[in-house]
């Protein structure tokens, strides 16, 4: 990798908004040290975009990064990388494997799944302490995707909060190589054991279905290791990520008054605030990793070079001057809310409809329910998560005043 000053990305996640702007400054793409890998950091979106569509840039890093056998045995975030499903999957294998998992992720079902979804948020709401302080990212922007993901994967209801605690961790970049280890034990035996209990006893759900399709095909369609990494895949996606987009839209609403009356006389809609959301504070700050098969050109004539790792990071680009005026404004009556926060090209998050509408849901029968609410503390008094990855607080307290009639 080319000699310059490396920027070293911070584990601990303290300051995103200064780290995002430091990368930008050093123009499309820059050297950065995550956790003692060294990769190209991709914060300006055209270019982002051109590279997440080039079929010059892979997320196999088995085949595609000569670093790839002696950095997993030492790296914190192996488990990104050495995953074997669509996450980390190039071409043919990308294809077949999304192909599996699409239909549960289908525009007719997702919305079918709307009056479930606001049956459970309205259960939670329910079970707020109407009057009194609550940290709205532990009870509500946590039990919703968690049920739901759930549900869906066929996680059972006793194994959920385990499921919780080990996902969480896979996010938490401060975490030691051996710490990290052992939670990838511990979440692969979670796995096993939901695998062999779907096995056993299969349901309408999709373990169930992507067991027997691969009983049935003999392992032709999906190994194990794929099966295994493909719902460690959906559970981990599909509930962390959009804890965080609750989390911050929360977060916003109560802080600027002005959005929230936006939505409430009709200016704007539940779904733009989501955009904006997504925009402004995406779930993820940075996507470790895809790797160049070819030598890339950038444009300030520096080279990534074949076999060099690529960080996609997606919250610096969504906040870059050329793509939005005062992109670091959050304005949910913004004309182009554009973003990349679920991903650009074939590998796209096919759970993003899903996501904006539990989102939509939460945010819209959460200040129906408790449109006096206030944030318990100041804003610059919540705490990131350690993560350079997930993008939330360790908590959002909440004074909550209910609607009359509640």
């Amino acid at each position: 990798m080319s000699e310059q000053h490396i920027l070293v990305l911070d584990p601990t996640g303290s300051d995103p908004d200064a780290e995002h702007q430091a990368l930008r400054e050093r123009g499309p793409a820059t050297l950065v040290d995550i956790l003692g890998v060294r990769a190209w950091s991709v914060s300006d979106p055209a270019l982002l975009k051109q590279l997440l569509t080039s079929k010059d840039v892979s997320k196999d890093g088995r085949a595609h990064w000569p670093a790839f056998a002696e950095t997993v045995t030492a790296w914190p975030l192996a488990l990104w990388v050495v995953a074997e499903n669509m996450f980390t999957a190039y071409g043919k294998d990308h294809s077949r494997l999304r192909r599996m998992v699409a239909p549960a992720f289908s525009a007719r079902r997702t919305a079918a799944l709307q009056v479930g979804i606001e049956a459970l948020v309205d259960g939670i709401l329910d079970g707020l302490p109407a009057g009194g302080t609550v940290d709205l990212r532990e009870h509500l922007a946590y039990p919703l995707p968690i049920a739901v993901i759930g549900k869906l994967v066929g996680v059972p209801a006793d194994q959920r909060a385990e499921f919780r605690t080990v996902v969480d961790n896979v996010f938490a970049t401060h975490l030691s190589v051996e710490e990290q280890a052992a939670n990838t034990a511990a979440l692969y035996g979670l796995l096993d054991v939901l695998i062999e209990t779907k096995r056993d006893e299969p349901g309408e759900d999709m373990a169930s279905l992507l067991i027997a399709t691969r009983d049935e095909e003999d392992g032709s369609a999906l190994s194990h290791a794929e099966l295994r990494d493909t719902l460690l895949l959906v559970i981990s996606a599909g509930y962390e990520t959009t804890v965080n987009v609750i989390d911050q839209a929360i977060t916003t609403l109560l802080t600027d008054p002005q959005q929230l009356a936006h939505i409430r006389e009709g200016r704007c809609t539940w779904q733009d605030v989501v955009e904006e959301t997504l925009r402004h504070q995406p779930a993820v700050k940075h996507l470790p990793l895809r790797y160049a098969r070819t030598d890339i050109p950038l444009p300030d004539g520096r080279t990534i070079k074949a076999g060099e790792a690529i960080l996609a990071s997606y919250a610096a680009a969504n906040r870059h001057p050329d793509w939005h005026e005062e992109a670091d404004r959050f304005d949910a009556m913004r004309p182009s809310k554009e973003h990349l926060a679920f991903g650009h090209g074939v590998h796209f998050c096919l759970g993003a409809p899903l996501a904006r509408l539990e989102v939509a849901t939460a945010l819209r029968l959460f200040f129906e329910r408790f449109p006096d609410a206030r944030l318990a503390t100041e804003r610059t008094a919540l705490k990131k998560l350690p993560s350079l990855i997930s993008n939330g607080h360790v908590s959002v307290p909440v004074r909550l005043r209910p609607m009359s009639g509640h």
